[in-house]
């Protein structure tokens, strides 16, 4: 008895989910934009370029200890 009572209430539930899907099949349409996505990319490079500099600065001081 509740094996069937199990059966049942799948089925219902199958019913429900195939009517659901049926009902909004329509509405649904997927549409490629009419303009390109433009995504802009903002880097900053400028912490790697003083870092670089710092790195330069570093070694052309320990060459010439005199200079400085």
């Amino acid at each position: 008895m509740a094996g069937t009572r199990r059966r049942l209430k799948r089925l219902q539930l199958a019913a429900v989910l195939v009517a659901g899907s049926m009902l909004t099949g329509g509405c649904i349409t997927v549409k490629a934009p009419d303009k390109p996505i433009v995504i802009e990319l903002n880097i900053n490079i400028k912490q790697e370029v003083v870092y670089r500099l710092a790195g330069d600065a570093s070694q052309t001081i320990d060459k010439n200890k005199d200079i400085f």
